[in-house]
């Protein structure tokens, strides 16, 4: 039987959890408890799959960018084989993940943990304890609180669909909400999008979301503004959708994207004094709940910063530093850039237009249309745009919104030279591929 004392006992399995055990194991005694599957939403059911997917119906938006300029026929989506290619991928990421830790000499258990004390946790009948305790536990989709709210499918389900039903809604107006229903219209179906007011993605722009919309809304994709769903029922062709204003809607599926709670039930945190709200687990600077021993990290915490799989990976980094006291300073975040996978990517980081707008004796915004420049006009992104935030007493870039095919390349650029606070003339002594996305830097930020 493993040695039930250690000294970092991790909960949660997933990207966060996994970059505290690399940092701890090799130095501690760590038992990480696992109650789904290993590795995580991200690579099992999240981002990787989903890019997967995002990549390959992409190729055929791109063969459709191309029709009348050299491109004769249009690729079709093969959802089977679609499915089977991410498969492919996430079939053996559980098994892997578990026998990478073990091999490590990390301890494994797979089972739902609960707090007996502050330093004690059960995993079934077995306790376990340990000085320091984290709690990477994630977060899960959201379903409506409505009658039949149990007939909705959710991202999980999307994911692992064996064939693409023809018609379906996506309930919500967010990353979820967009990226799924963007793969599902251009792999063939007919997509409704089904949401409460009319601004999708709250934490862009609206002028960026509106262009975002229409692109989609040209792409097929039938939107329900100011729409909000009271009551699922079942029909003979699918489900039915009863709208609060007397419509209704019939699709084949209906899933809900109405955000990602944090996973803090069911544990008797608020038995041993860590507090939680609407949004998480409460931390300090440190990360740190109010029991100074016992962490949270990743999408489980109460944050103003985007929860993903990156920001959980750096803060299981930090939080190993300090409990192996390499690291006493508080968590300091690099500028974060986040990406919609919406063909085109929309995206952006650092300070946002908003607030730039709101002191405009400090900044400076800058908005150009790309669609006639030479790397857009190439692969013929007709709606292509960025928008620059610059700090009028630097000169320095602190801020981008890009809307734009391949988009992340773009905004990963910008985001190294907000992070490095680098000024625009390090761009001239820099000789990039021409022509690329890189050699246009230039012109975006001068």
């Amino acid at each position: 039987m493993a040695d039930k004392q250690f000294d970092t006992i991790i909960i949660g399995g997933g990207p966060g959890g996994l970059a505290a055990t690399s940092s701890l194991a090799a130095h501690q005694r760590v038992l990480v408890v696992e109650k789904d599957l290993w590795g995580g939403t991200c690579p099992n059911r999240g981002c990787d799959p989903k890019k997967m997917l995002y990549g390959v119906v992409e190729s055929r938006v791109q063969d459709q960018r191309y029709a009348k300029h050299g491109l004769q026929g249009a690729a079709q989506i093969d959802w089977p084989a679609l499915m089977a290619f991410k498969r492919r991928y996430t079939d053996s990421v559980p098994a892997g993940t578990e026998k990478g830790l073990q091999s490590s000499g990390v301890t494994t258990v797979h089972g739902a943990a609960q707090f007996q004390d502050a330093h004690t946790i059960t995993v079934g009948a077995v306790h376990y304890t340990a000085a320091n305790i984290i709690l990477a536990t994630g977060a899960h989709a959201a379903k409506p609180d409505i009658p039949g709210a149990e007939l909705l499918g959710t991202s999980t389900d999307f994911l692992d669909m064996d064939t693409l039903p023809q018609t379906m809604a996506f309930i919500g107006g967010g990353y979820v909400a967009v990226e799924l229903a963007n793969i599902a219209a251009n792999a063939g179906a007919t997509v409704h999008l089904i949401q409460h007011n009319q601004h999708l993605l709250r934490a862009f722009p609206e002028a960026y979301t509106q262009r975002l919309a229409q692109i989609m809304a040209d792409r097929g994709i039938i939107f329900h503004w100011d729409t909000s769903v009271a009551q699922v029922s079942t029909a003979p062709a699918g489900i039915t959708l009863h709208f609060t204003d007397g419509q209704s809607l019939t699709v084949t599926k209906a899933f809900s994207a109405m955000g990602r709670p944090a996973n803090t039930t069911d544990m008797n945190l608020a038995e041993i004094g860590v507090e939680t709200t609407k949004g998480g687990i409460v931390v300090n600077d440190h990360l740190q709940t109010a029991q100074s021993h016992i962490w949270a990290i990743g999408d489980a915490v109460a944050k103003k910063q985007p929860k993903l799989t990156p920001v959980a990976s750096f803060e299981g980094r930090y939080v190993a530093g300090n409990i192996l006291q390499t690291t006493t300073a508080p968590i300091q975040y690099p500028v974060v850039p986040h990406v919609v996978f919406a063909s085109p990517e929309l995206g952006q980081v650092g300070v946002t237009v908003a607030a730039a707008k709101q002191a405009p004796d400090r900044y400076t915004v800058e908005e150009q249309d790309l669609s006639h420049w030479y790397t857009y006009n190439r692969i013929q992104d007709k709606t292509a745009r960025v928008t620059t935030v610059t700090d009028k007493t630097t000169k320095r870039l602190v801020g981008a919104v890009v809307l734009a095919v391949a988009g992340e390349e773009l905004l990963n650029y910008l985001s190294i030279l907000i992070h490095q606070q680098a000024p625009a003339s390090v761009l001239q002594q820099w000789i990039p591929v021409y022509p690329s996305v890189a050699s246009d830097l230039s012109y975006m930020y001068h």
